[in-house]
C-alpha cells in the first residue's frame, strides 16, 4: 500500500510547523518530513537540513530532490527519501508550496493539500512574534496570504485561529475520518485536552 503525500500549505506566519508537529505525534503512522533549505541554521522555526546555495545546486545536479523550488529568497528541496518512505505505505507530512502544488500532483499519485489558515490578525501577530522579517517583509507576505489555490486537487481546509489542540484534532478528522482522537493523541501535543477531541 502507497502512502499519502500530505502538502501542508498557507501562508507564512498561519503555523504549519506546529500542526505537523502535532499531527506527526498523534499519528504514528506519519512522516515528518525534514526539508533542505538554503537558510542560516540558526534562524530558527522548522528543523530542517541548512546549506549553501552552491551545495543545493549540487543536489539537485545529483538528483537528491524528489521536487524542489525557490521562494522569498530561499531554495526548498524535499530529499527523493520520501519515495521510499511513501512505498512502505506511510503518509508523509510535507511542508509545501502553494506555487508547487501542480507539478507535485505529477510526482506524487496519493496527494492531499491541507490547507491551513488563520485570520490576518492573527498571522500577522505570529510573524511579528518569531522576529524573521522586516516590516516590509511582513507586508508582502500578508498580501499573499489569501492566494488561491490549483483547481481540481483534494483540498482539506483547517483553519488554525484558536488553541493548537483543536486544530490538531480537526486536523485528524480532516486526515483520518476513521479515527477519532483520543486523549492521549492530544495531549502530545503539548496543549491541554479540550471538549474538540471529539470530532463528529
Amino acid at each position: 500500500m502507497t502512502g499519502r503525500v500530505i502538502a501542508v500549505v498557507g501562508p507564512s506566519g498561519v503555523g504549519k510547523d506546529s500542526v505537523m508537529e502535532g499531527l506527526h505525534a498523534a499519528l504514528p503512522n506519519a512522516h515528518l518530513v525534514r526539508r533542505v533549505i538554503t537558510r542560516d541554521k540558526d534562524a530558527g522555526g522548522e528543523d530542517f537540513d541548512a546549506v549553501s546555495e552552491a551545495e543545493f545546486e549540487e543536489l539537485v545536479r545529483n538528483g537528491a530532490f524528489a521536487i524542489h523550488w525557490h521562494a522569498h529568497g530561499l531554495s526548498y528541496g524535499i530529499p527523493t527519501m520520501v519515495k521510499y518512505q511513501l512505498g512502505q505505505g506511510k503518509d508523509c507530512l510535507i511542508n509545501f508550496s502553494r506555487n508547487m502544488l501542480r507539478p507535485a500532483e505529477s510526482i506524487f499519485p496519493n496527494l492531499i493539500v491541507l490547507n491551513v489558515t488563520a485570520a490576518p490578525e492573527t498571522i500577522a501577530k505570529r510573524l511579528v512574534a518569531r522576529n524573521r522579517e522586516t516590516e516590509a517583509e511582513i507586508a508582502k507576505r500578508l498580501a499573499q496570504a489569501d492566494k488561491a489555490l490549483p483547481t481540481g486537487l483534494d483540498v482539506r481546509h483547517l483553519p488554525n485561529d484558536g488553541p493548537l489542540a483543536e486544530t490538531v484534532a480537526r486536523g485528524i478528522a480532516l486526515l483520518r475520518p476513521d479515527r477519532v482522537p483520543r486523549r492521549a493523541d492530544v495531549a502530545a501535543t503539548g496543549q491541554s485536552p479540550t471538549k474538540s477531541e471529539t470530532v463528529s
